[in-house]
This record gives structure tokens, sequence and C-alpha cells, in this order.
């Protein structure tokens, strides 16, 4: 990398625009960049750093870029950083402006912030112009960083050298270089690598904890099955022996839960051998009971029998007529069903002659039949009468449904006609409902298109005002942290400076008697200084430094909140213009409002259109009826004429048929019903005498029968007859009798019975309190078993569960042992790694002893030969080893360490390191070649034997083609050094002045 021209407008101090031709300055190899305290010399190396990646180096980048800006600058002068450059044969050139608060453009009062912009050039030799490649920061910075091959914090260290950081390197402890190797190497993936290590380390000791927990929850869950038989062990989860010391303990509880199921099952079976001798004897004491039961209830029922046994006699007797009346039973029925029939004959014949004329009353059956049969033939005559009635009733019927038919259609003609008169009417307004709603749908439409762009412009009209207020709140806070941060900082420098005033009594209350001094190497300490009351000790530096790196730390994120604030303000403004929120609002609405009534305009459009096509259908429809209609009033004038005189016809015939009555039908009425009624009564008379004659035949069958049977009269006979009920009765108590008589001869016969009733009353009662007893013996010896039995499976199924669970976390052990050996290695807290070295330690602990290497070379240069930097892996008190470094001095031939070395070794020692870091980032980086280096202060602390060393190590960089600027303040360097950049200062900001080596 190669810098050829630098130019920056109103940044930092420069007030207007500075131009550096570093081509001019690279010509003598070495250059110095000097000017007073605070007139810009860093600003030069800001402005590099911020045209390559977009911000400034360290604590000086905050703001988003705001606090850039010089304060000498016009107010319409913008801020503009412009770098030319050569990276890997390419002549590049960006521009940055970072965000810009401007007033406001035609007069108008307040502030707007313009957006940060940035360009990125290459110069194509070939056509000998400028072609653009980008303008978007995130992929120049890409660019950039891919061609430099490092990042911005290894950019600041390996081309801008800041000699004091290099300086608090030397002195620094293992932690605070682990922290700058770390950063320059990027070796956090090896820290990555312990964290997931102790991450799964920590996974694995829960999973293995979770498990032991588990397993002694089995455990407890056997003791309480198994009682006092087992006893827990006395490790906790995660602890080795604990899977052992329960599967022991389970092994014992279940060998004693099988001993007790033995012994309760031969309890058991003692006690049923005992129940079932109890049983037997209780069931011997129920039969002795039963049969003597038996005997007595068997005589009681003989003694009851013969008290009733003239009941049973008289029984049989009535039984005995009854079966002789059953030979009488068929004429008995025959003769009541005869007489049935003829009283029914009887009734039917007088109800017959009621309804006829009293002529007929003393008429007999063959009379009756010849009346009914003249009053039919009467009858037969008028049927063609009928017919021609039916059809006079027909056609009084067509007659008036003509008259219907044309009342209907005057009243669908004038309905018609008064429609379609207003039809040209309706037509033309349904048609002016559709061009007005079209009308409407297209306004709606325009409208749309112009609602969304009118709320977006609203809502950034009203961002644009909220954040016009916050960006006053938090540049009140941005002011408020810059003082903070000023004061603590002042605070800082105060203590710094009352600790460099004592750092003699600091430095002397560390001699021992017969050890050199660290600062001027002498044995003999006569006179060391002492602290005084307030001496200000290396801690209170570093709180007040602490301090204050917190406090800029606030005024950096409040200054980062404040460009936010602002960029979204500049974006929130061009968006909505400045017309104010309130109109826009008022705009909003008002197209809303026109939107909504176009919109409910237009949605009538589609009903519109359907109500003019029902309009149309209906048109053609009622002028097609008005045409039927007059269509089938010209054919019912000939069909009204022709059923007039079919009409006048049929009722001159009818006049005649029908006689005295009302209508043809109303005779043949008549005439129906006087042939029925004579027909009835001729048959009611003929069967009342046929009747008759049936029951004087069934009363002479009847006394014969009766004689037969033995029985005096017939009366008596139907007397001794019983119905099926008292039949099956009486029938029902013979047999009782018999059964139960045969049953209690059984029962007396039986010589079990006989024999049981000589023996004593059986002691029932005792035999089963025997029983009831032995019955409870052998349900307390079951549930006892049954307890021990449930016990086993519960210890077998509970060990099976925990030896499942032993065989699962075996694995996970094995596991967990082989993390936790890695994680303690990576850690640096395992036994095996002898110097506590963890593995990012490790990785940065060889890159520092190529750097020691690469800085060791120049160093002996620097130093005539005498110091040499050395890596050291020893371990510094108490803590862990990895990143010492060490000085050899070749004078003394004795290795220290590089804090006891003096001022001026310390910066040419830190300006080796430096270089040496250089190269060795170069090369990690992929071997980009660095042209153009910048060392900053340091120079004063030297002596003028060593300051022509140190400037002949940088001037023999030259022949690398390199070239180096030193920033410095030292006179005696513009007197050795030709090629000069000045920074001079003024009140109205500094300015820069070249001068070549000639």
């Amino acid at each position: 990398m190669r810098l050829h021209r630098l130019g920056v407008t109103a940044f930092g101090p420069f007030g207007g625009s500075q131009t550096v031709d570093f081509d001019e300055l690279s010509g003598a190899g070495l250059f110095l960049l000097h000017g007073p305290t605070g007139a810009g010399k860093t600003s030069v190396l800001d402005a590099v750093c911020y045209a390559l990646y977009g911000a400034v180096p360290g604590a000086r980048q905050s703001g988003q870029g705001m606090t850039l800006r010089s304060d000498h600058a016009a107010a319409e002068t913008r801020t503009e950083v412009r770098l030319e450059l050569t990276i890997a044969e390419r002549r590049l050139e960006i521009t940055r402006q970072p965000p810009w608060e401007r007033p406001k453009k035609k007069g108008r009062p307040g502030t707007t912030v313009d957006k940060a912009q940035s360009w990125l050039r290459e110069y194509d030799a070939r056509a000998g112009t400028w072609k653009d490649l980008s303008r978007s920061h995130q992929e120049i910075g890409e660019e950039i960083t891919q061609l430099l091959g490092m990042s911005r914090e290894q950019f600041c260290q390996v081309v801008l050298l800041p000699q004091g950081d290099f300086a608090r390197f030397l002195r620094a402890d293992a932690e605070a270089r682990g922290r700058l190797l770390g950063r320059l190497f990027d070796t956090h993936r090896f820290a990555e690598v312990e964290k997931r290590l102790a991450e799964r380390r920590r996974a694995t000791e829960t999973q293995v904890r979770d498990g032991d927990t588990e397993l002694l929850a089995d455990a407890h869950r056997m003791q309480q099955a198994a009682g006092d038989a087992m006893r827990l062990p006395d490790a906790a989860p995660g602890e080795p022996g604990l899977a052992d010391a329960v599967m022991g303990a389970a092994a014992v509880a279940r060998s004693t839960a099988r001993e007790q199921l033995t012994i309760a099952h031969s309890r058991l079976a003692a006690a049923e051998s005992a129940q079932a001798a109890a049983e037997r004897a209780l069931a011997d004491a129920r039969e002795l009971a039963r049969l003597q039961q038996r005997f007595t209830q068997a005589r009681d029922r003989a003694a009851l029998m013969e008290e009733r046994s003239d009941g049973y006699r008289q029984a049989q007797v009535r039984m005995e007529r009854a079966r002789k009346a059953e030979a009488v039973a068929p004429a008995l029925e025959l003769r009541e069903a005869a007489d049935a029939e003829h009283g029914r004959a009887g009734i039917a014949q007088s109800r017959a002659r009621a309804l006829l004329p009293d002529t007929f009353a003393d008429a007999g059956a063959a009379g009756l039949a010849a009346a009914a049969r003249r009053a039919a033939e009467e009858l037969g005559g008028l049927e063609s009468a009928r017919r021609g009635e039916q059809r006079l009733a027909e056609l009084v019927a067509e007659r008036a449904g003509l008259d219907r038919q044309e009342r209907a259609d005057e009243d669908v003609l004038q309905e018609a006609e008064a429609w379609l008169a207003g039809w040209e009417t309706i037509r033309a307004g349904l048609q002016s409902r559709i061009d007005s709603a079209q009308e409407a749908a297209t306004r709606a439409e325009q409208l749309g298109a112009q609602r969304e762009p009118a709320r977006k412009r609203l809502n950034a009209a009203r961002m644009r005002d909220q954040l016009a207020g916050d960006t006053d709140t938090i540049a009140d806070r941005v002011r408020l942290a810059q003082q903070d941060a000023l004061a603590a900082k002042a605070h800082w420098l105060d203590v710094k400076e009352q600790r460099l005033s004592g750092i003699a009594a600091e430095l002397a209350a560390q001699l021992e008697d017969g050890h050199p001094c660290a600062v001027c190497g002498a044995t003999d300490h006569p006179a060391p200084a002492r602290k005084d009351a307030g001496h200000v000790d290396r801690e209170a530096e570093e709180r007040a430094l602490a301090a204050y790196q917190q406090a800029d730390e606030r005024h950096i994120e409040q200054e980062r909140r404040l460009g936010t604030v602002r960029e979204a303000l500049a974006a929130a403004t061009a968006e909505a213009g400045d017309t104010p929120t309130e109109q826009l609002a008022a705009a909003s609405e008002e197209l809303e409002r026109l939107y909504a009534q176009a919109h409910r305009d237009a949605s009538d459009l589609h009903p519109a259109r359907e109500e003019l096509r029902r309009q149309e259908a209906e048109h053609e429809q009622r002028t097609a009826a008005r045409q039927q209609a007059e269509v089938r009033a010209a054919s019912r004038v000939g069909h009204r004429e022709r059923l007039d005189q079919e009409r006048a016809l049929l009722e001159e015939e009818l006049t005649q048929a029908r006689g005295p009555a009302d209508s043809v039908a109303a005779r043949a009425a008549q005439l129906e019903r006087q042939a029925a009624l004579l027909t009835d009564a001729a048959d009611a008379a003929r069967a009342a005498e046929d009747t008759a004659q049936r029951l004087k035949d069934a009363d002479a069958r009847l006394a014969d029968a009766a004689f037969r049977a033995g029985f005096e009269t017939p009366q008596a006979a139907a007397e001794a007859l019983l119905d099926d009920a008292a039949h099956r009765d009486l029938q029902r108590r013979l047999d009782a009798w018999q059964s139960e008589e045969a049953a209690v001869r059984a029962v007396l016969a039986e010589a079990e019975t006989a024999a049981a009733a000589q023996q004593p009353p059986a002691d029932l009662a005792s035999a089963e309190r025997s029983a009831a007893l032995a019955d409870r013996r052998v349900r307390d010896a079951a549930s006892a078993r049954d307890a021990a039995a449930r016990r086993c499976a519960d210890l077998d199924r509970l060990s099976t569960r925990a030896a499942g669970s032993v065989r699962r976390l075996a694995p996970l052990r094995e596991e967990y042992d082989r993390v936790a050996r890695l994680a303690s290695l990576a850690a640096g807290t395992s036994a095996d790694n002898e110097r506590k070295m963890r593995l990012e330690s490790y990785v940065l602990a060889a890159r520092l002893e190529q750097v020691a290497a690469a800085a060791t070379v120049r160093l002996l240069r620097m130093s005539s030969g005498r110091y040499t930097l050395v890596h050291s892996d020893d371990r510094a008190g108490r803590g862990r080893s990895g990143l010492g470094l060490h000085v050899v001095d070749a004078w003394t031939g004795r290795e220290r360490d590089t804090a006891t070395l003096s001022g001026g070794e310390t910066f040419f020692a830190s300006l080796a390191l430096a270089l040496g870091l250089a190269d060795v980032v170069t090369d990690e980086a992929g071997g980009v070649r660095l042209d153009t280096l910048f060392i900053d202060e340091g120079f004063g602390s030297l002596d003028d034997q060593t300051l022509d060393e140190v400037l002949d190590v940088l001037d023999s960089l030259r022949e690398r083609d390199r070239s180096v600027g030193i920033v410095s303040h030292v006179a005696d360097l513009r007197r050795r050094i030709h090629a000069q950049l000045e920074v001079v200062k003024g009140r109205a900001g500094s300015a820069l002045r070249q001068r070549g080596a000639g």
C-alpha cells in the first residue's frame, strides 16, 4: 500500500481545504510530520484512517462522524476527506463525507442533516480516466478490507505505529498483552473453543448429575418398597461409585424380599388347610340342621292335610259332575247361538219396516220384494237425463271460466298499458345512474392512487416533528456528556501527573537490599524516596482512567444516538418537505373523504346495471303478455255463442225428466233410496222366519242330550258345567293335594332324614364362628403374601429401571470425563498443563515469539547490539504463563523484564516491537506490501547517539522501498529530516505546509 495524495476539507482542526502530496514527501524515504501541541498532527493520520475505513482510530471515533467536522469551518462548507493510494497494483481514490448538519435552504430557520456519502474510483491507465466503482459504504469497506487484508484495528497498529501503546505493551501484564494480540491476530476462535469446551463440560456434568438424581430417586423408591431392608448410600449426585452402591443395596433388598415372600407362602398354605377343615365341619352341621328341619316340616304338613281331607272329597265330586256336563255343552252352545241369532233378526226386521211408509206395514217378504223391483225399473229410465244434467253443469262452469278469463285479460291489458307508458322514463333514469356510477369509479381510482403517497408524507411529517424535538433533547445530553468526559479526563490527567511526580517513591518501595535498582542498576540504596501523605498510586490512576473512559464512552454513545436521530430527521424531512403537519393532515383527511364518497357512489354501478337488465326483461314480458291477452279475447267470442245454444237445448230436456223434484239427480236419489229400503225390509223378513225355525230345532236337541247325560233338566246340566277358569282352578287344587300328599310321604320315608331326626339338634352357630375365624386368617395370610409379592415385583421393576439408567449413563460418564479433561487442559487448570497456559494464550505465545524475533533484528541495531527481545512462558507470580516478554542485556548477560528499561530504552524497544509486529501482521494478512508507515512520538526521550541509530534503522526501511513518516514535535528532528509536513495552528483553524527533500 502506498499513499499518493490526501485532501481534507473542514476536517478536525482544518477549517478550510488542505492537501498533502505523499509522493513528494516519500521521495526522501523519511519525512517528518511536526507542529505544536494541539495543531492537528494526529488529525492527518485520522484522515487517512477515516478515508480507508470510514472511522478514526480508537476513542476518537464517536457520534457517527458528526464530531469530525471542524469547528472553524464555514456553515455552508461540507466536511470531506479524499485519499488517493495504490493497493495491490491498483490506483484508487476514496472520497468520504460524514453526516453534515447544515442550515436549511431558502432562508428557512433551523438546520437539517444530510446523510454520509462515500465514493470509490479506480484509475484506468489505458484510458487515462477515473472509473466509478461504488457509492455504498458497506461495499467500499469490504473492498478496502479485502485488498489490505487487515481490519481497522490492525491497520492502526501496523501502519500508524502508536508508540505509547507499545510502551504500555512492554510494561503490561499477560492479560493486557493477550487482549492486544487477540485483536491483531484474531485468535478469538481459540477462545471460543475454550468457551465451547467449558459449556460442553457443564452440559455433560448437568446431564450426569440429572442421571444420578434420577438413579437416587429410584433408590428412594426401592427403599420405600423394601422398608427397613435397604439402606441408601451416602454419595451425592455426580460422585463416583454412586451407581455401584445403589445397585449393591438393591441386590440385598431383593434377596431379603424373596425370603419374606417364601415365609408368607408357607403361612398362607397352613391357613388354607385349617380353613378347609373348618369349612367341612360347617358343611356337616348345615346338612344335619337341614335334614332335621326337613323332617319337622314334613310331619307338620301331614297333620295339616288330615284336617283338610273333607274339602278334597267335595272337590272330587264337583269335578265328576262337571265331566258329565261337558257332554251336554255342545247342545247348550247351539241353542244359545240360535236364540241370539233369532233376536238379532227380529231387531233388524223392526228397524227396516220402521223406515217404510205405512202402506207397507202388513206386507210380507214377497210383497216388499215386488215393490223394490218396480222402483229399480223406474230408476233405470232416468240415466240419460242424469248425463244431460251433468253436461249442463259443465257448460255453466265453462261459461263462468270464460267470464273470469275475460276479466283477467282486461286487468293484464290495463296493467301492461300503464307500465309501458312509463318505460322510457324508467330506462332513462337507470342509464343516468349507470353513467354517474362509472364517473365515480374513475374518480375513486384516481383518488386511490393519491392516498398512499399522502399517507407516507403525513407519517414522515409527524416523524419529522417528533425527531426535531428528540434532536434538541439528545443534543443537550451530548453537551452534558461531553462536559462530564472533559471533567473526567482533566481529573485523570491531574491524578496521572501527581503519580508521575511521586513515581520515585513508588519505585523506591520495590527496592530490596542486594538487588539492582530498575532505574540505575545500583545494588546500594542509601536514600530511597519516601511517599508523602497525598501520594497517588497506580490503582488510583487506573480508577481515574476507568472513570474517564466510561464518561467518554457515554459521550460517544450520546453522539452516536444524536447522529442516528439527525439522519432519521434528514430522511423524514426529505420525504415530507417543509409543509406543516396540520396542513398535510387536513389534505389527507379531505382526500380520504373524497375517496370514500367516490367509492360509495361507484358502488351503485353494479346494482344499477342489474336493475336495468331486470326492467328490460320485464318490458319484454309485459309486451308479450299484452299481445297474448288480445289474442285470447278474440278467440272467446265464438266459443261463448256455441256454449249458450247447447245450454238452451239441455234445459228443455231436463225440465220434462225431473218432474216435481228440483233436479234429475234429486229424483234419481229418491228412487234409489226407496228401492234400497224395500230390498232391506224384504231380506230382514225372510231372515226372521229362518231363525225362528232354527231355534225350535235347537230346543229339541238340548232336551235329548241332558236326559242321556243323567240330568233331569237342561237347566241342571247347565248349572253343573264349569267354565275354563273354574275347571283349571279346581283341577289345580286336586293336583296340588295329590302332589303334597306324595311329597310328605316321600320325606317321612327317607332313611337319612329319619336318622337325622333321632340325633341331637345341630350347633350351627359354633361351626360358623370357627369357619369365619379360619377365613379371616386366610385373608390375612394372603394379604401378607400379596404384599411380599408386590414388594418383590416393585424391587425387580425398579432394579431393572436403575440398571437401565446405569447402562445409559455409562457412555455419558465417559464423555464427561473426556470433555472435562479437554476443557481443563484448554483452560490451563489441568494438572497435565504444567504451565497453566490457556489455549488462546498458547496460540498468542507463538505469535508473540514471532514478533519478538522480528523486533530483535531492529532492536540490535538500535541498541548497538546490546538488547535482544525474547518470549518467556514462565508463570508470573500466582498467575498463568505464556505471554511474558523479557529483554536480554548482552553487557550483563542477564535476562530481565521489559518493564525495567529506561525511558529511552523503552522507546526504541517499543519502536522495534512495533516494526516487528507490522512485519508479522503483514505476513499474516497475506503479504500485502505496506510502502507507507507512520511513527507517532517518543523520540524526545533519546540521546543523540541513540537517535542516530534509530534514524538509521528507520532509514534502512527505504531499502524495501518504504517511506516512513515520523510524527513528532522534537526540534532536533527538523534539522535531521529535510522532507517535512508542518501543521500550523491559528485562530481560523490549522493549515498544512509541505517541504520536500530539497
